[in-house]
C-alpha cells in the first residue's frame, strides 16, 4: 500500500491563483447584481415588500457560502490544502460581505 502522492506546492499555488481570479469575478458579479437591484428598487415606490437588493444579496451569500463549503471542502478532502484554504477564505469572506449587505438593505 503506497502513500498517495500529494500535489506539489507549485501546483497548489497555481490552482489557487486561477481559482482566486474566478472567485473574485463571481464576488464582483454578485456585488454588481446587488447594486443594480438597489438601483432598480429606488424607482419603486412600494416599500411594503422587502427590497429586491436585500433578496439578491441574501441569495448571493448563500451561493458563495455553499461554494466555499463544496469547493474548499472538496479540495481539502483531495489533499489540496493551499487551494482548499484559499477557497474557504475567499468565498467565505464574499459570503460574509453579501450577508452584511443583505442585513443592511
Amino acid at each position: 500500500m503506497g502513500q498517495a502522492k500529494e500535489p506539489s506546492t507549485g501546483q497548489q499555488i497555481g490552482v489557487s491563483v486561477a481559482l482566486l481570479v474566478i472567485d473574485l469575478m463571481v464576488i464582483a458579479w454578485a456585488v454588481y447584481g446587488y447594486g443594480i437591484a438597489g438601483w432598480a428598487d429606488s424607482y419603486e415606490s412600494d416599500s411594503v415588500n422587502p427590497s429586491s437588493a436585500s433578496r439578491t444579496a441574501s441569495q448571493a451569500s448563500w451561493l458563495l457560502g455553499g461554494g466555499a463549503v463544496l469547493t474548499g471542502g472538496g479540495l481539502l478532502a483531495l489533499g489540496w490544502r493551499i487551494s482548499g484554504i484559499v477557497q474557504l477564505v475567499v468565498l467565505g469572506a464574499g459570503a460574509l460581505l453579501l450577508s452584511s449587505l443583505a442585513a443592511s438593505g
